[in-house]
């Protein structure tokens, strides 16, 4: 990827609000609102399957095309505010196909590109078809990788993308109870096991009896919180800055190794990173 001149601050804005069930237009209307209430954001986060509840997302009536009304009108906002921005949202694909996707738009409104959850959870399985890329997206002057939800609580895909380039993690996340702790924990493990910082967007509220947790997040290159939100509805603003590398014993990736073999165990399961992801 080629050098870019990025911005020494990056201010980040964290939407952990719950969207409206199965109401495209009444969550644009909300985005669009938050994003004309913070002037000078530079970045807004908003939560997996935002514009259509995560629920509601799940069936294929809720698919849109990158083109459509309701990504227009986030394209639109992100124009007007100057700010740019990641949401989740229910992709339907030209392959006609449903995906658990994020849309990352630049600061003019240009479409950045789409990131597709790789790794789903559960019932997701069922839904979505899985997505087979990762990404590094420039929004806002910083390289920046969009990842889903479940995907955080796997060392590969945030590894992968810091390697090619990724200065910041951001996650999109509808996590549920009972497993806000795991989040907790793969957040910050993700920023240290590659010495970057993590912004982590989860939703709060209920939707067809699942209780979503908040515990949305900023998380500095050491692991360590800079912010974090409870668990009801919270906007947060925090300036993330440009930090050098880290000292060499503790920049893991400059201490990486080729896999090494696994002798003895389980020949099936004994196998080198990265190993396969399931379904």
């Amino acid at each position: 990827m080629p050098e870019i001149a990025k911005k020494e601050e990056l201010r980040v804005l964290l939407a952990q609000i719950a969207p409206v069930d199965g109401d495209l237009a009444a969550n644009c209307t909300r985005l669009e609102g938050i994003l004309a209430a913070a002037p000078g954001a530079d970045l807004a986060v908003f939560p997996e399957l935002f514009l259509s509840g995560y629920a509601a997302g799940t069936s294929p009536a809720m698919g849109r095309r990158r083109e459509d009304e309701p990504l227009r009108r986030v394209r639109a906002a992100a124009a007007a505010a100057d700010t740019a921005l990641i949401t989740g949202f229910a992709e339907l694909g030209d392959d006609g196909e449903l995906y658990d996707s994020a849309l990352c738009v630049d600061r003019d409104g240009s479409l950045a590109g789409v990131h597709r959850k790789a790794y789903r959870f559960g019932a997701e399985r069922k839904c979505f078809r899985a997505g087979d890329q990762l990404h590094v997206f420039e929004l806002a002057g910083w390289r920046i990788a969009p990842l889903i939800c479940f995907e955080i609580e796997f060392p590969e895909p945030a590894r992968a993308v810091v390697l090619a380039g990724a200065e910041l993690l951001v996650t999109v996340a509808a996590n549920m109870a009972p497993y806000r702790g795991d989040h907790d924990l793969a957040s910050r493990a993700r920023a240290l096991d590659n010495r970057v910082p993590h912004v982590y967007v989860n939703r709060v509220g209920t939707e067809a009896g699942l209780e979503f947790v908040g515990g949305s997040q900023v998380i500095d290159a050491g692991g360590r919180l800079l912010a974090a939100a409870g668990a009801t509805e919270e906007i947060l603003l925090r300036t993330l800055r440009a930090e050098p590398r880290s000292a060499p014993d503790l920049d893991y990736l400059n201490q990486l190794r080729e896999p090494l073999p696994v002798i003895g165990g389980d020949a099936k399961t004994a196998v080198s990173w990265p190993g396969k992801a399931l379904g």
